[in-house]
């Protein structure tokens, strides 16, 4: 059998759509690039089976962690949240890169926790981030069998023996709920999704908690239950509007549901956030230039990310003796528009203010 014809950088870049020395350059880890033209690059060199042999003798294999961007069933893990994912993998680069690692990026659309194992068992590697958001308790369990270092990220299970870092859903949905309160709002209702992700899941409990915290009862027709993508967090909130009866404030369990909810709202007439005030959670690029802005919980994603890798790397060090950890990063509330026309700062520095910002 004739060896394998090695892969080429002009190759990887016609892929990946861009030049050849901005491959050369991702590749060897030069140069300063944005998150998505990292993506783009370092997923052209992973589908192509591209080897990056920059210098002889025992450096020549750079140590490598690899991204498992892992996409079961798509209602989460789509365009209209490609943004937070690329926030991920600019922390993960700036932090495998200071620690001397190289970051290879796989997606796997469509994909099984059960192929997921196989291709880990099946093979050499050694260290791997997992984006958990698609996955369910049963998934993490059979990835984390496979004996591979694994930390889980925008995902996290309290009574399993594995690594996660991921937001702090309590905290921070206490965060908006309060925000509605000491803005002498009382009837806040809930806009979740039915679509089965663990952070959902946390947010709509956290939620429940909240209000009874601040000594509010949760009515059952204000969880409101859409889908996950703006389409289908419309069409839902449209029906669901047609049946219930509406709150004065509703939290959302993240922008996007906030997006085609208050699409919904303005279709019935109602303004925002005189007839009804809206606080989302996620802090995407087009909160921030909506119609009113939208008011929402921002987590740094890039945090989340570097402390992903600082994880993996002491399991490296360290090997299995090191015992689980389960961190979980805190937010923000970034006011603007959508909750009230007028600033009202709470203590301490809660909040951040939406003006100004990048």
């Amino acid at each position: 059998m004739p060896p394998k014809r090695k892969v080429t950088v002009r190759e990887v870049a016609a892929h990946a759509g861009v030049s050849a020395a901005t491959v050369s350059l991702v590749l060897n880890q030069k140069g300063s690039f944005s998150a998505a033209t990292l993506t783009r690059v370092l997923e052209a060199a992973s589908a192509l089976g591209f080897t990056n042999r920059r210098s002889r003798g025992p450096r020549s294999e750079p140590k490598t962690i690899r991204f498992l961007k892992i996409s079961m069933h798509g209602n989460t893990i789509n365009r209209d949240h490609s943004h937070f994912i690329s926030d991920y993998i600019d922390g993960m680069s700036a932090e495998a890169l200071r620690r001397g690692y190289t970051l290879q990026i796989e997606s796997h659309e469509g994909a099984t926790a059960s192929s997921i194992a196989q291709s880990l068992s099946g093979t050499t590697t050694r260290a791997v981030i997992v984006l958990g958001t698609e996955l369910s308790q049963e998934d993490v369990i059979l990835i984390q069998g496979t004996g591979v270092l694994c930390v889980f990220v925008d995902t996290f299970f309290e009574f399993i023996d594995a690594n996660f870092v991921d937001m702090n859903n309590a905290d921070a949905v206490f965060m908006g709920v309060e925000r509605f309160r000491q803005l002498g709002l009382s009837r806040i209702g809930f806009v979740g999704s039915y679509v089965e992700t663990r952070n959902f899941a946390l947010r709509a409990e956290a939620f429940k908690q909240s209000m009874a915290r601040l000594g509010l009862k949760v009515a059952k027709d204000a969880m409101l239950m859409v889908g996950s993508t703006v389409q289908t967090a419309y069409r839902d909130s449209v029906s669901a509007l047609q049946q219930k009866e509406l709150y004065e404030a509703y939290f959302c369990a993240n922008d996007v549901i906030a997006f085609g909810f208050m699409r919904a709202l303005k279709e019935f007439g109602k303004r925002i956030p005189d007839d009804v005030a809206v606080i989302g959670f996620d802090n995407l690029p087009m909160s921030a230039s909506m119609e009113p802005a939208l008011t929402t919980i921002d987590v740094s994603k890039r945090q989340i990310g570097a402390l992903a890798i600082s994880l993996l790397d002491d399991m490296i060090k360290r090997g299995s003796s090191v015992p689980a950890v389960k961190a979980l990063v805190g937010a923000n509330l970034v006011l603007r528009e959508s909750e009230t026309k007028h600033s009202f700062p709470l203590r301490g520095n809660a909040l951040t203010s939406g003006l100004g910002e990048k």
